[in-house]
């Protein structure tokens, strides 16, 4: 199973997008509070539109909370600050990716903690531009994920 992990998101469209996402390819979306906005905030109900009860959705309390169940999973922080760039790992076994909230990344306790489950996204460096939208980032990080396990399970490649 594949999972993204939103450590403290703060837009509700981002997390909406991420759940149609998610509802859409069987990945599991797990939130970890706290978040910036309500679960019933109509901005995030129209992100996801009619797929949110097609979500495997589960909300943490904490990153505490979440490190408690998972943290000697297959973590992988998804960050700028990475050298080692996505497409450089190979995900087949169970994976949880995990995304900072949208104004400040991940934690500087996480990073010290899996220095080397740091990855990033590769990007041009141009000036004044930091990084991807959350929700384009998590589409590109899962989609990769999925590539490379052939898109097993019910997917549809082609109508061919």
């Amino acid at each position: 199973m594949i999972h993204l992990v939103l450590v403290e998101p703060e837009i509700p469209q981002n997390t909406g997008n991420i759940a149609r996402t998610c509802a859409l390819t069987g990945a599991k979306l797990h939130l970890v509070r706290p978040l910036g906005f309500s679960l019933e905030e109509k901005q995030l109900k129209r992100a996801g539109l009619d797929y949110w009860d097609k979500v495997d959705l589960e909300v943490h309390d904490s990153i505490d909370a979440f490190l408690a169940l998972y943290g000697e999973k297959n973590l992988y922080l998804i960050t700028t600050k990475a050298s080692t760039s996505l497409y450089e790992h190979a995900f087949q076994e169970e994976v949880f990716f995990l995304f900072g909230k949208e104004t400040a990344g991940l934690s500087q306790e996480l990073h010290e903690a899996y220095p080397e489950n740091r990855l990033r996204i590769p990007m041009m460096q141009r000036e004044g531009l930091r990084s991807l939208n959350l929700s384009n980032a998590a589409a590109v990080v899962l989609y990769e994920a999925l590539r490379q396990r052939k898109f097993q399970g019910n997917f549809i490649i082609s109508e061919k």
